[in-house]
């Protein structure tokens, strides 16, 4: 799967979980933003995709570049980092400090096959 079906993948669980407006934007210039939906509740969810290999970490850099645009340019009420990979301690940190929820490869599994809660809950 190529990083766009990646994205569409997860825009169509956001569709599946009851999300609605669900937009698979990433394309160059989106500003961190590859899918955009609106939760059951009515929240925006901003979702950054990274798939990336089981030996590439998602790392604080990617996490900074994302906190940067995901509350104030694109008004997030919840915003995540969904990886087919994890994170590194320091991506872990400043996602805590932001208020960006993660979701990591085992995590997406649970999503995926319903054993697990979606982002934004």
């Amino acid at each position: 799967m190529d990083s766009r079906a990646f994205e569409q993948a997860l825009a169509f669980l956001c569709t599946r979980d009851g999300c609605t407006g669900v937009e698979a934007t990433g394309k160059a210039g989106d500003f961190g933003a590859d899918v955009i939906a609106y939760s059951p509740n009515g929240r925006k969810v901003v979702l950054q995709a990274k798939r990336y290999g089981p030996t590439h970490k998602v790392g604080s850099q990617d996490m900074q570049r994302f906190g940067g645009t995901c509350f104030t340019y694109h008004q997030a009420a919840i915003a995540a980092v969904v990886t087919t990979s994890t994170f590194t301690r320091h991506a872990m940190d400043y996602a805590t400090k932001a208020g960006i929820r993660l979701v990591d490869v085992n995590a997406l599994a649970a999503w995926a096959s319903r054993t697990g809660p979606a982002p934004w809950h």
